[in-house]
């Protein structure tokens, strides 16, 4: 089959499932070929060869699995990166976070001590390796699958001897001093129906107890218990209230809040 023929046989197969089935079609055989959009444009009448590993990711999408775990590929950060099932997959939002991280980091010095508690793919950790050269790096995860899926982007962006990955839970195997702790850890409310394409994370990634609060505020009690400066953190839309009571009668703390791409309160960093 030619390209314009496999397209149109991918995009009929993928319409009673996706909702942009003709922009999936596209998407999947770009990633397979490994070619730009301007290839599949051009060379409309080339033959695809090997269709038969193809058409597995297409049966594959058509139960909803994420497109992220098809290709093994993921953007964050203007970045691309390797994931699979055994990490969660990074999303938009997850990059500002990042960005509450470099609006802060201003007023600590250049060798800083970082920690990351769910550490997942590692894109977390990465970027704000790259974005201080002389930083040094702890990740912790609970789940191996996810340590090996960093480990692999870690080799590929170069960075084993900056970023030490640790399996374990929270800073249980942690007793440097931290500078700068980061988290995006599970925050969803034990019992929610998600969506069925969900179903293909790490449900420890995104599960975070019966109230869904319980890890952030575990966290909480190791910044106040080891004197940790910094702190930013994602969180659940509808989470603010239940953070700002928790810490109410901490003295000398500045907590900031910060919304998401749909306006949502996403996440916070607190000072000490």
């Amino acid at each position: 089959m030619i390209v314009k023929e496999v397209l149109k046989d991918i995009t009929q197969k993928l319409n009673p499932y996706i909702s942009r089935a003709s922009r999936e079609a596209q998407l999947l055989l770009m990633a397979y070929l490994n070619v730009d959009e301007l290839y599949l444009i051009t060379h409309q009448n080339t033959q695809v060869k090997n269709l038969e590993a193809l058409y597995i990711w297409v049966q594959r999408r058509m139960k909803n699995e994420p497109f992220e775990y098809i290709t093994n590929k993921v953007s964050f950060y203007s970045e691309e990166f390797y994931i699979a099932q055994g990490a969660l997959i990074p999303r938009p939002e997850t990059e500002i976070l990042i960005d509450e991280v470099l609006n802060h980091i201003m007023s600590l010095k250049s060798n800083i001590q970082f920690v990351e508690v769910g550490v997942g793919s590692g894109v977390i950790s990465i970027i704000l390796a790259q974005k201080f050269p002389n930083a040094r790096f702890i990740a912790i995860d609970i789940s191996q699958d996810a340590l090996e899926i960093a480990k692999i982007n870690i080799k590929e962006f170069g960075l084993e001897n900056r970023i030490e990955l640790r399996l374990g839970s929270l800073l249980d195997t942690v007793n440097e001093k931290i500078d700068y702790l980061v988290s995006n850890p599970p925050y969803i409310e034990n019992g929610i129906i998600l969506e069925s394409n969900l179903g293909y994370e790490p449900q420890n990634a995104l599960f975070g107890g019966d109230k869904g609060d319980e890890i952030i505020k575990s966290l909480l009690d190791e910044v106040l218990r080891r004197d940790i400066k910094f702190f930013s953190c994602e969180m659940g839309y509808d989470q603010k209230g239940k953070i700002t009571e928790y810490l109410k009668e901490i003295q000398n703390k500045n907590l900031e809040f910060y919304k998401d791409l749909a306006n949502f309160d996403r996440g916070f960093t607190l000072r000490l």
